[in-house]
């Protein structure tokens, strides 16, 4: 859970700063990918900001690992 909420968080975060900037239906080869609806386009950028997230916490925690505990 320590990776998976943060990055939760954040891509909270980030569907509402981009979208309150960017009309889903505007991006014209996003919105055939999905169905062009606009709630499918939501869905799957939440989902991807979420992957996003999920990878850079995920990289923090690995970093954070000191190289006498990685070599146990």
């Amino acid at each position: 859970m320590g990776v998976a909420w943060p990055a939760f968080l954040a891509a909270c975060l980030l569907e509402l700063a981009v979208f309150a900037l960017v009309d889903p239906l505007e991006l014209h080869s996003a919105a055939q990918a999905v169905g062009g609806s606009r709630q499918g386009i939501y869905t799957a950028a939440f989902f991807v900001f979420w992957l996003i997230g999920t990878a850079a916490c995920l990289l923090t925690t690995v970093l954070r690992i000191s190289p006498a505990e990685l070599n146990k």
